[in-house]
């Protein structure tokens, strides 16, 4: 079956438009609460199940939360509420707190006017598949609330970020520190505002905060990990030794060196990777995606580090992980999965063991990952009105001579966004200028099919 809500990462779309509408959200919640807290085996006679509700910094998330917690309390579940917090504290705070499941009203990156519900289980994971249809079945249910005797609950959990600070900091080696560093932090106005510095501060580098002031709609507004000129130009500033960017939920991270040149997922990821194979702690291989690039591929052959590529969304790395049992994974758009430091993508501990490795083999960004020469890309995202069909003649036969023009030095990727009404187009080829060539080539016939 086909998921009519779920993306790639949960329910998303426009505030006031479907599903981003309150009954819709309310009806989700109880939906949810439903399938989450359907297992009470490990609970006490008469004793709810219990869901956490985390939220970043738009407007918006006061409305969707409320929804949010009408529907769950309806369907006799308990709520705590820790108000805003990164996504990946969320799903820490479930599995620390031993709560039935996590809630994050959030559309990470995306503009304010956006917003999204993502779900956690137990175990500080995302949901399964299976999950996520289950709960679009309990949807078409109707909703039945729960005696007044048997409803819901809500609290809130005053010390969830101290908690989560220190789940960072744990990450970190106990004698190990960031003294004498100057570091600033883009917080994209997002969620990550009242946590990323502290983290830092509290392991001992002198830490610059920027766009660390939500107001509730400017939530990645010219800042944070996918508008990275702020942090390059704060970084140069106030000459900094490095910079890291966050995207408004805190699952993303690019960083910056002393120069303010910015380095993506992909080299982080290599950095990671290389570092733990020098000290033995590499276990396994690397997980990427079809975006990942070549130049990473190839410097990690070089080191004999296996390397497999998963659909693109950290849901899919995160499976092949599993079903690999590595640990270390991620996307050039910066989500980055470290499974001995947590079970989702986590900002600001990718960070970190970045931030290790480098102290620890006293190199630069740029000297560490000299040996990794990224090939160009060219990504066209075409905004289309619906659906189209990729595998119209006059697409595929765009894609097919790219791909002869190319031959075994580049790539072509063609897929539909998961999050946004977007075909994204990624041509990858040793000469820019041919990957920019075929990259318009694809989009105007992605244009053509969708008559736009």
């Amino acid at each position: 079956m086909s998921r009519k809500y779920f993306g790639t990462d949960g329910v998303r779309g426009r505030v006031g438009d479907a599903p981003i509408t309150p009954d819709f959200v309310m009806r989700l919640g109880y939906a949810a609460g439903k399938v989450l807290a359907s297992d009470r085996s490990h609970l006490g006679a008469g004793e709810n199940p219990v869901v956490l509700i985390g939220k970043d910094t738009r407007i918006s998330g006061y409305m969707l939360e409320a929804a949010l917690v009408a529907g769950l309390t309806a369907a006799g579940v308990n709520v705590r509420l820790v108000g805003p917090m990164p996504t990946p504290a969320i799903a820490y705070l479930t599995r620390a707190l031993r709560l039935q499941a996590g809630v994050v009203i959030s559309a990470s990156h995306n503009p304010y006017q956006d917003n999204g519900i993502k779900f956690f289980s137990a175990t500080g994971q995302k949901l399964a598949d299976e999950t996520e249809l289950a709960i679009e079945a309990m949807l078409d249910q109707t909703m039945v609330t729960m005696e007044s005797a048997h409803l819901g609950r809500v609290k809130r959990i005053d010390d969830a970020a101290a908690r989560y600070i220190e789940f960072c900091k744990s990450g970190f080696p106990f004698d190990s520190d960031l003294r004498g560093l100057r570091i600033v932090v883009d917080c994209a106005h997002g969620a990550t505002y009242h946590i990323a510095p502290p983290v830092l501060h509290e392991l001992g580098a002198e830490v610059i905060a920027v766009a660390n002031q939500p107001d509730g709609t400017n939530i990645n507004r010219e800042c944070g990990a996918t508008h990275t000129a702020t942090l390059s130009a704060a970084v140069k500033l106030h000459r900094a030794d490095f910079g890291i960017a966050l995207d408004g939920d805190g699952d993303r991270l690019m960083m910056a060196d002393s120069q303010g040149v910015i380095y993506d997922g992909d080299q982080l990821i290599y950095i990671i990777a290389k570092y733990r194979q020098q000290v033995g702690k590499l276990k396994g291989g690397v997980v990427g995606t079809l975006m990942t690039n070549l130049g990473m591929e190839h410097a990690l052959a070089r080191l004999n580090i296996p390397f497999m590529r998963a659909k693109v969304g950290d849901r899919y790395v995160l499976e092949m992980l599993a079903e690999q049992g590595w640990q270390l994974g991620g996307e050039a758009s910066g989500h980055i999965l470290c499974l001995d430091k947590h079970t989702t993508g986590d900002g600001i501990i990718a960070a970190l063991q970045v931030l290790r490795a480098l102290r620890e083999i006293g190199m630069s960004l740029a000297e560490y990952t000299a040996d990794m020469v990224q090939y160009p890309q060219t990504l066209l995202n075409v905004r289309l009105p619906g659906k189209v069909d990729l595998t119209a003649d006059a697409i595929q036969t765009a894609v097919a001579t790219a791909e002869a023009v190319l031959g075994n030095t580049g790539r072509v990727v063609l897929r539909a966004s998961g999050t946004e009404p977007l075909i994204r187009v990624m041509v990858e080829s040793q000469s820019a200028a041919q990957a920019r060539e075929q990259a318009a080539i694809i989009a105007s016939a992605v244009r053509r099919v969708a008559g736009v």
